[in-house]
């Protein structure tokens, strides 16, 4: 298999996502059945029944991880091998689905984690008002300087670097505010608060990336069976106890995705597989390398590669 297999963050969920792969795939409906075993809630009802909040950080990071690894499972029914993928990796959340499909992670391990990953963010962000904001056309120096100027009013960094034009920056809100109005000198066209719980890869969210840390000296983690590329470095990393250290420090610092697919394209992978919910990944992609093509398996739909 000569593809690389990505899988979405937080931001990807949607009300309903899993359901259709769950009515088409025996093998899908048994992985949210696991996932609710384990969790003790019914994790479906929380994705898929009106008026739920899928959008909570604490559903919709079990949710799209669910959702994720469900897609993979069906896939494989029909023959997709994901040790034989080129590589994986994940946007923030998704790495813990990139390790799981490596072969690092224990399902249950894995679901556990992103389980508390939400709570504790969800947590980290009422224990400090924050949020992120979207810089339309900054580049990557403007918008350093610009967390610069609203770092005088609080937290505030880059938080991830996602494609060229599509940079967001997080903090608390009195420093975001601070940004926002010098967004114009800086020659930034516009700026969009986005629709989150807090300022996420923040320092806003050190309690989160603490409480995780302890969780992950309980995890059995293996080497990848696949090469693993890390968002904290956009470089393959292999050893378990550095995986570790990366998971935790990926909750305050900034998602190097933009620098980790072009790590990937460099090392000769041309072709790319972006299991559910939503194909998020594919439309970045198409600002990063446009010669890259990408496989999107949005809905039960999608033909094995």
């Amino acid at each position: 298999m000569s593809q690389a297999i990505l899988f979405p963050g937080q931001g990807a969920q949607f009300e309903g996502m899993g359901r259709d792969w769950c009515e088409a795939d025996e093998a899908a409906r048994e992985t949210f059945a696991e996932a609710d075993r384990i969790l003790g809630f019914s994790l479906s009802a929380a994705c898929w029944e009106s008026g739920a909040d899928v959008h909570r950080t604490d559903i919709a990071q079990p949710g799209i991880f669910v959702t994720s690894a469900a897609a993979v499972r069906a896939l494989e029914a029909r023959g997709l091998e994901r040790s034989a993928a080129a590589a994986t990796c994940g946007l923030s959340l998704g790495e813990y689905t990139a390790l799981w499909c490596a072969g690092s992670l224990e399902f249950a391990d894995g679901l556990r984690l992103v389980r508390l990953r939400g709570e504790a963010m969800q947590a980290a962000s009422e224990r400090t008002p924050s949020g992120m904001v979207s810089l339309m056309g900054a580049d990557e120096a403007t918008a350093t300087a610009l967390a610069e100027v609203g770092s005088e009013g609080g937290v505030c960094s880059v938080a991830n670097l996602n494609a060229p034009g599509q940079i967001i920056v997080s903090g608390e809100l009195a420093a975001l505010d601070r940004l926002e109005a010098a967004a114009s000198e800086h020659g930034v066209r516009r700026t969009r608060r986005l629709v989150v719980a807090g300022g996420f890869h923040s320092e806003c969210m050190r309690p989160a990336a603490d409480r995780l840390a302890a969780a992950l000296l309980d995890v059995d983690l293996r080497p990848p069976t696949v090469p693993f590329y890390s968002n904290v470095n956009a470089e393959p990393t292999d050893d378990p106890g550095r995986i570790a250290e990366q998971l935790a420090a990926q909750v305050c610092s900034p998602v190097l995705w933009q620098r980790t697919m072009e790590a990937l394209v460099t090392s000769g992978v041309s072709e790319f597989l972006e299991p559910a919910p939503g194909r998020v990944l594919a439309g970045l992609m198409k600002k990063i390398a446009p010669s890259a093509r990408v496989e999107s398996a949005a809905s039960p739909d999608a033909t094995v590669p």
